[in-house]
């Protein structure tokens, strides 16, 4: 395979794909996400998850998930609706686990991947891969990604740019590889790369709220997605890259140089934010 170069993603590349809301906007054209994410096992992924969703920015978020996951989301963030609606994208599979998925969850799933909405493909629901009726941007880890392509972990940590473009041109769909730097591929050729997350980034939760960004970037550029050229795959590397600063800049915010926890990641989502508008407002 021929490496097309990768194009460092900024700060400032980040702010021109940040959805500012009008003054004739409403909760729904500000974009709704759907998120079947968590399970009695690991329920922190939905709270986490939602958060993220929230404070990146849109309309509502819709949550559908077992008993405990659902109560945590809603101590949590109360504006949270549990039923099925409308949406203009998912975020499926971060907390769960394949193998041990419930027939209640195995059906929410179904719905949404049958929908043909632009999809955030969490490790947990990487094997509905082949049931993708719309756009979807992969969110693996070096282990979740040799687990896909079923090649060596350490061949793609070795080089994960090469493993990055592989997996977009073998799968078919945007990839976004996370790691210290996050390579994200998309069939149609676009390659950008990430670099503003701190090494105290890499801690439980972290990519449970990097889907959380990435689905409310999905759900506010659901429009100009399903208007792209070539399956929206150079639109959907924008986003995924941006979600990728976006995560990293807000733990930068919430690690102030020292330890971090991804709940104050999440936090810190709404300011950093705000300050990439600032910044823009000021030019």
């Amino acid at each position: 395979m021929v490496m097309s170069a990768f194009t460092e993603w900024s700060a400032a590349d980040a702010r021109e794909q940040l959805a500012v809301p009008q003054p004739d906007d409403d909760k729904y054209s500000r974009g709704v996400l759907g998120v079947v994410t968590g399970s009695t096992q690991y329920p922190g992924a939905a709270v986490l998850g939602v958060e993220a969703a929230l404070r990146t920015g849109v309309g509502m978020v819709r949550y559908l998930g077992p008993e405990r996951p659902t109560t945590l989301v809603l101590q949590r963030r109360p504006e949270a609706v549990t039923s099925f609606g409308r949406v203009q994208a998912w975020l499926l599979g971060s907390g769960m686990d394949a193998a041990t998925r419930d027939a209640e969850t195995s059906g929410r799933l179904d719905v949404a991947m049958g929908q043909g909405l632009p999809t955030v493909l969490d490790a947990g629901a990487h094997d509905l891969l082949d049931r993708r009726t719309g756009p979807i941007v992969l969110t693996p880890h070096f282990g979740e990604l040799s687990r896909v392509l079923g090649v060596d972990r350490a061949a793609i940590a070795a080089d994960p740019a090469a493993a990055a473009e592989r997996a977009a041109g073998e799968l078919g769909v945007t990839v976004l590889l996370k790691g210290h730097r996050t390579y994200v591929a998309s069939p149609d050729g676009t390659r950008l790369v990430a670099n503003s997350a701190p090494a105290w980034l890499a801690t439980a939760g972290a990519g449970d709220a990097l889907g959380g960004v990435l689905g409310a970037l999905l759900a506010t550029h659901a429009n100009a997605i399903a208007k792209s050229s070539n399956g929206g795959g150079a639109e959907l590397a924008r986003l995924a890259a941006t979600a990728s600063v976006l995560h990293g800049l807000a733990a930068e915010r919430a690690s102030g140089g020292g330890p971090l926890v991804v709940l104050e990641v999440a936090e810190q989502l709404s300011r950093t934010v705000a300050a990439l508008l600032s910044e823009d407002a000021q030019h």
